[in-house]
């Protein structure tokens, strides 16, 4: 049985007799100086009369999206690299147009395939197709041949992104640029 600690008769009868007797200290009151400095932190309320907002200015409507150029060579041209994939049996082939989106290709060809090696060979059968023929073309840069997860193919205003499946989805390019018009090949 817990028994409760005794306090001495004269500390209660002090502390009693304070609370009466009203001695506590006084509370702070603020000075003007810090008065003054929160009110200078906030700028006063500004009271507008109907009439006033009625004779502000309008924001001007936004300006209408330039006119974007048709580059009918790009468009062409990503067909085709479509197309030449759909050789190799790429799966899921789709064209995004980029123009007035980015500034370094007009159009994106993101395509997947099973493995490493098909994704490989669908690059290469890109490059080949592409050089040989009545004008010849040739990527300004190319990534990942070695490995086939992911290639990329450049050829100035259209890039070809080339996907092992699951890279493809892990990336998601598709859901980066889902605002841009696109358009799936069979």
């Amino acid at each position: 049985m817990a028994t409760k600690k005794k306090t001495p008769a004269s500390k209660t009868t002090k502390t009693k007799a304070k609370a009466k007797s009203g001695t506590r200290a006084p509370a702070r009151k603020k000075t003007a100086a810090k008065k003054s400095a929160k009110s200078s932190l906030r700028p006063p309320p500004r009271k507008t009369t109907a009439a006033a907002r009625k004779k502000a200015p309008r924001a001007p409507a936004p300006p209408a999206p330039p006119k974007i150029a048709e580059n009918p060579k790009a468009r062409e041209l990503a067909r085709r690299i479509g197309d030449l994939l759909l050789d190799k049996k790429a799966s899921d082939v789709v064209i995004l147009d980029m123009r007035g989106m980015t500034s370094y290709a007009d159009y994106i060809v993101i395509a997947s395939g099973e493995s490493d090696r098909q994704v490989s060979a669908m690059a290469e059968n890109v490059q080949v197709q592409l050089k040989t023929g009545s004008q010849p073309l040739r990527p300004i840069s190319t990534e990942g041949m070695e490995t086939g997860q992911w290639v990329l193919l450049d050829y100035d205003d259209v890039v070809a992104h080339l996907f092992n499946g699951e890279v493809r989805a892990f990336y998601d390019l598709d859901g980066l640029w889902a605002d841009a018009p696109r358009e799936k090949l069979a």
